[in-house]
């Protein structure tokens, strides 16, 4: 998974805005509850008071309150508040103060000079235990001469009521005092003439048009994080693939063996789509959940609501379930991708035989292969979406029955005057922002797994290592030489094999003569042919070509050589001409034509209407498997190389079309290295050179009349093949 992971450096920039994106949506998320509060608790229940410190009183009343404040904090009381008197403001000054305050023009006021909320808080808890005080004697004595009484004691009387109602009031949260002075500010608000509707209304929409822009900031920041995660995800595994199929490519058959095909498409495909599904995940709510669940969880607990053991229960809840539901679903999700490489391989070996499985009568097994296979992959994909379909359901119960406990406590604590109902609604949503992040994390935490074992299937091709490269510093093939090889000593066996299949071959292939290779099945012929262009390197001994080891040059340079027709004609999709020209896409049109004719395929393209833009099909499945052939030796001839190598390429060639076919490739190749693998006795009869191999080994090389005498393997061959009067003659 680090590999991967390590696809992410290009995209730094873009994660690290996501991450600073992430942290404005979740700062802004966590701030809505708190604006739902106040807007429950000051704009409708407080009537947009949103403490106990009035920005105006009448004189009278501030002088009942300072009764009942200590010196200390009746000092911060008096430097905060002016006092304003018709008799001594401007003219200018009183107009505007009697526009906002219209009692002024009757008596004295005071108003409070300051708008900083420190302030505002410190002054709180002082003021309002002192309303609280005032607002219980009216209530009982009416607006007696009490506090003409109370302002003529004594000040040591003073002092120790203050200190004994201080004690009373030190268990009274400060939100219950805030409130009970709320309704004695409304009252004196009203009767200096403060339009208190208006104040409410304007809190309100003050307070709503801030989370307004609070919730589009959030929204725009979850925006352009979902939009740069999948730009990430998508270039990420674009790089994937991109390096993926770079790896493939490089390949030799030695690591083809290891990877079917079935499985390197899968990896190729549907395991980078896994992991660029987890990758939006991770870089849209790994980094958010966190920041939204610490961030709620130190909400949570400056609400002074003591509820805070909910939260562990719902977190401890929420924990028993992803272990559960993991513990039985993680097992399952590595063998999906082994099951997808199944159903992949059932279905591209019928695609490929189904004219095998026609002619055959086989149709009804490949269904059933196929439908075992698909029905493998069904019941286990059923059974993890079954699983995490509870998930959700199961989430939604802890959630709602969580909500209700904090309902059924903050209930008993608002009644006993420990909570406002706005503390209360903020609480349930920081819970269930809580809730939200282990659940998204739930959630990344089912496609980790599956998306892991995809990375490790990545992986190992990506760390797969390549056993043909090329040197630092490889050789240059010498100008003056073309086309000559020369085998010394070769022994080749396969990668994990104990046997060679090739034991001491010495050979020489000179340009201007054709090498042709006989045997029966199995002897060697393809693999040895297949050493020259490196496909596989030797095990023991040296191929040269033009006295140079080509282990030594680059594959690039070696390739350039050889004009390579394999044993089965592969055809890509596209056109006649495009597949001709694949051998060289520089090639004119009358170098098109003239390697088609000397590959006798010209017929076949007149005959199509559409001539050389005729369409060929994935893998050449509307053409013929002579027609096949074709096409690729005229692809071969088309890039006019020092050495052609035609593995068995004649096969499905009748013999009419077999004779005219070597007859026009003699006199094309007259100067270059023809190395021929046949079947047929009849195609290398004219060879210059005829090498026989038998289990690996050279059996013996000469002529065609030359072996006829001296090697029986090859004896017993044309015999097989040709009567005697057809070998001598």
């Amino acid at each position: 998974m680090l590999k991967i992971i390590k696809y992410l450096k290009p995209f730094a920039i873009s994660i690290v805005l996501i991450i600073g994106l992430l942290f404005i949506q979740a700062i802004s998320d966590l701030a809505l509850p708190d604006y739902t509060a106040r807007i429950v608790n000051v704009g409708i229940q407080q009537g947009g008071i949103g403490n106990a410190v009035p920005t105006i009183i009448r004189k009278d009343e501030l002088d009942k309150l300072k009764i009942f404040i200590n010196a200390g904090d009746l000092e911060k009381v008096e430097e905060n508040y002016l006092l304003l008197d018709k008799t001594r403001l401007s003219p200018r000054d009183l107009e505007l103060h009697l526009k906002n305050y219209p009692l002024l023009d009757q008596e004295p006021l005071y108003m409070l000079n300051t708008k900083d909320q420190k302030v505002a808080d410190r002054l709180n808890p002082i003021l309002g235990k002192a309303i609280m005080i005032v607002s219980g004697i009216e209530k009982e004595w009416g607006n007696s001469d009490v506090f003409t009484v109370l302002s003529k004691m004594p000040e040591e009387q003073i002092r120790a009521m203050i200190e004994e109602i201080d004690e009373k009031f030190r268990n009274i949260p400060e939100s219950m005092i805030t409130q009970s002075a709320v309704l004695f500010i409304q009252k004196e608000y009203q009767t200096i003439g403060v339009n208190t509707n208006k104040l409410q209304t304007n809190y309100i929409i003050i307070t709503g048009l801030k989370m307004l822009l609070i919730a589009l900031l959030s929204a725009a920041a979850s925006v352009i994080v979902g939009l740069l995660a999948a730009r990430v995800a998508a270039g990420h595994s674009k790089n994937l693939r991109n390096d993926g199929f770079k790896k493939v490519i490089g390949f030799s058959n030695s690591e083809f063996d290891k990877f079917s095909t079935a499985s390197l498409i899968t990896r190729s495909t549907n395991d980078i789509q896994q992991i660029q599904m987890l990758m939006v995940m991770l870089l849209r709510i790994v980094f958010y959940a966190p920041i939204l669940g610490i961030g709620g969880m130190i909400k949570v607990l400056n609400t002074n609501t003591s509820m805070g053991w909910i939260i562990a229960i719902a977190v401890v809840a929420i924990l028993t379930l992803v272990v559960v539901l993991f513990g039985i679903a993680i097992p399952k999700f590595k063998n999906m991708q082994k099951l997808i490489d199944r159903l992949n391989l059932v279905t591209r070996e019928s695609l490929i035989g189904i004219l095998v499985i026609r002619a055959f009568n086989n149709e009804k097994y490949e269904e059933q292969k196929f439908d075992y296979a698909n029905q493998d992959l069904t019941r286990t994909s059923l059974f993890v979406n079954r699983l995490m379909s509870l998930m959700m359901p199961m989430m939604m119960l802890i959630m709602n029955a969580i909500t209700l406990l904090i309902v059924w406590i903050g209930a008993h604590q608002i009644d006993s005057g420990n909570m406002q109902v706005g503390d209360m609604m903020a609480f349930i949503q920081y819970t269930m922002q809580i809730i939200m992040a282990f659940l998204m994390i739930s959630m990344v935490s089912i496609m980790f797994p599956r998306a892991s074992v995809s990375a490790q299937r990545l992986a190992e091709v990506l760390d797969t290592e390549i056993a043909i490269r090329d040197l630092r510093e490889p050789k240059q093939f010498p100008a003056d030489i073309k086309g000559f090889i020369e085998f010394r000593n070769v022994f080749f066996k396969y990668p994990g094999a104990e046997e060679d299949v090739l034991s001491n071959i010495n050979f020489t292939a000179k340009p201007g003569e054709t090498t042709a290779f006989i045997g029966s099945t199995g002897s060697g012929k393809t693999t040895l042919i297949n050493l020259i262009p490196r496909f596989y390197d030797v095990s023991e001994g040296e191929i040269l070509i033009d006295g140079i080891d080509i282990r030594e040059v680059s594959q690039h340079a070696l390739r350039e050589k050889i004009g390579y027709v394999p044993q089965n004609g592969v055809l890509f999709s596209g056109t006649i001409e495009s597949n001709i020209k694949y051998g060289n896409k520089a090639a004119t049109e009358e170098e098109l034509r003239k390697a088609a004719e000397i590959a006798q395929v010209m017929d076949f393209i007149k005959t199509a209407q559409e001539g050389f833009d005729k369409e060929i099909s994935q893998g050449g499945t509307n053409v013929s498997g002579g027609q096949k052939q074709r096409l690729a030796i005229a692809r071969a001839l088309i890039r006019k190389p020092e050495i052609y190598i035609f593995d068995d390429s004649f096969s499905a060639l009748d013999f009419r079309t077999d004779a005219a076919l070597r007859k026009a490739l003699k006199m094309e190749t007259a100067e270059s290295t023809v190395l021929i693998v046949a079947q047929r006795i009849s195609t290398i009869m004219n060879a210059n050179k005829i090498i026989v191999l038998d289990e690996g080994k050279i059996a013996g090389i000469g002529t065609h009349q030359e072996l006829l005498k001296t090697c029986e393997v090859y004896k017993q061959i044309a015999l097989s093949q040709l009567s005697k009067e057809e070998l001598s003659s």
